[in-house]
């Protein structure tokens, strides 16, 4: 009788055992996921989700008062990494609006950020015009219905000059809402941080546009 009790309290013993080691292994492989989930949702980093994309925020008008992603040029220009946070400083709005020559409004340009649209020349020569009349970087968009809702990947034209400001692009739909409220308001520049530091920040604290939800 003593016998088999305490052959069964060793066959016990070694099921729970077995059991605590396959709740371990289970553990172990599941956490890193939990872990990545938790990091998007509610923790502390964003880093695999804005890759190498930066932010700016609009501080004024209050219309237009939120945080927007852009994608910096991938093989013209320089890094944002490598310019100081350009604090309080206009957004301005580019005339004639496609940038591919000395702006009509170049004092108002110097020494901001040029806010262009998308075509009739390549970025990079957009970007050699905005650094030639003083801006310290420029934004580039495209507010055609048919490519307003994605990024588009802003290559070198094998130009041979060379560009000395950051370039980035803002997709369309946010470029359409930022142009179309500054017009009805009847200014031509926003006020801007750029760039902004949002790499500890949780995706759902983000002041995101109402009308764009960043996947």
């Amino acid at each position: 009788m003593f016998n088999c009790i305490f052959n069964l309290f060793n066959f016990n013993q070694h099921f729970i055992n077995v059991f605590f080691l396959i709740f371990i292994l289970l553990f172990n492989a599941v956490n890193p996921v939990v872990n990545k989930i938790r990091n998007i949702y509610e923790g502390t980093s964003n880093i695999e989700v804005i890759g190498n994309d930066v932010f700016f925020e609009i501080l004024d008008p209050p219309d237009l008062k939120y945080t927007y992603r852009v994608r910096p040029a991938k093989d013209f220009g320089v890094p944002f990494s490598q310019i100081n946070e350009l604090r309080n400083v206009q957004l301005v709005l580019v005339h004639p609006k496609y940038g591919c020559g000395i702006p009509e409004n170049a004092d108002e340009v110097e020494g901001n950020v040029a806010f262009v649209q998308r075509g009739y020349c390549s970025f990079k020569m957009k970007t050699v015009y905005a650094e030639k009349v003083g801006a310290r970087a420029i934004i580039i968009t495209d507010e055609h219905q048919d490519h307003d809702d994605y990024f588009i990947g802003m290559i070198d034209d094998m130009d041979s000059q060379d560009v000395n400001i950051p370039s980035a692009y803002l997709i369309g739909k946010n470029g359409a809402m930022i142009r179309k409220t500054l017009e009805k308001l009847d200014r031509n520049y926003a006020i801007i941080n750029l760039p902004v530091n949002l790499t500890f920040t949780p995706i759902h604290k983000i002041s995101q546009p109402p009308w764009l939800q960043w996947s």
